[in-house]
């Protein structure tokens, strides 16, 4: 199995959105956006496979060195192959790579989050930096989408944060800032014991509405110029955001399942996304 097939493999075995938003993308760039995307399931599989703390940050610090060899010319993983094969044909920055790691090492070394500052920190590393390499591997020519890109990843990963919140739990983190759960009343316990009450509704309602405003301003921030080739990037809000609506419509149970869209819905989805341009 060469470079780009392996990550090909790991990106069609997650079964993630983002898959399906670049299967309609042009080969080279579907091939390159693949290996980042197999570059981000790599780390954050150590956070979340790892249980031993101390062996999670040995085997990060490994995929700094292999990122440092990527743009050395000396990877050693499939996925550094392929990275390096990728990196120079769309000038993907070293230091955004190596703060996507950064961004995974936080979850090593807290569980909490004060405010939505500090929340803010921990989904730019792990989800607006991916967007903006995304972003220069699908091509644009006005700056300004990059704000577009980065208010997308925000969008992303609180959409993600609401999903999980009971998968999250289970491993001991609650993303949900204190601030916000003080505000609406809602013990860290009720968290950890799947316990639901009009309060965590509200409490949900609230996160939701705050990744629906980072959604509507990544919209608005994006040119019309560069709307065609950042149509990957529409395909995985439309999926994103449908499935928000979901997740609210069912009264957020999000403390004892995880809600999801069939992958029939999310072709369909992208399709569709697609085609609108």
């Amino acid at each position: 199995m060469n470079p780009h097939d392996y990550c090909q493999d790991k990106a069609a075995k997650s079964g993630s959105s983002f898959y399906y938003s670049f299967m309609f993308l042009p080969p080279e760039r579907r091939r390159a956006i693949t290996a980042l995307y197999a570059f981000c399931r790599e780390v954050d599989d150590v956070v979340d496979e790892c249980h031993d703390v101390s062996l999670a940050h040995t085997k990060l610090d490994w995929w700094r060195h292999e990122i440092g060899r990527v743009f050395g010319g000396t990877p050693t993983h499939p996925v550094g192959h392929a990275l390096q094969d990728v990196s120079a044909q769309f000038s993907l920055p070293q230091e955004q790579l190596l703060e996507i790691i950064d961004g995974m090492e936080m979850d090593l070394q807290q569980t909490r989050y004060l405010d939505f500052k500090g929340l803010q920190l921990y989904c730019y590393r792990v989800a607006s930096v991916v967007g903006l390499l995304a972003a220069e591997i699908f091509g644009y020519t006005d700056r300004q989408t990059q704000k577009y890109a980065h208010d997308l990843g925000m969008a992303f990963q609180l959409t993600n944060i609401i999903r999980d919140v009971g998968e999250d739990a289970r491993r001991g983190r609650i993303y949900l800032p204190i601030e916000d759960l003080q505000r609406f009343n809602v013990p860290a316990s009720d968290i950890l014991e799947a316990k639901y009450s009009d309060k965590f509704r509200e409490l949900m309602a609230f996160q939701t509405e705050r990744a629906e405003q980072f959604y509507d301003q990544a919209f608005a921030s994006l040119p019309a110029v560069d709307r065609k080739s950042q149509r990957p990037g529409l395909v995985m809000a439309a999926i994103y955001r449908t499935l928000l609506k979901e997740i609210a419509r069912d009264g957020f149970l999000v403390l004892d399942r995880r809600t999801s869209l069939t992958p029939v819905r999310k072709v369909w989805l992208a399709g569709w996304t697609w085609m609108k341009g």
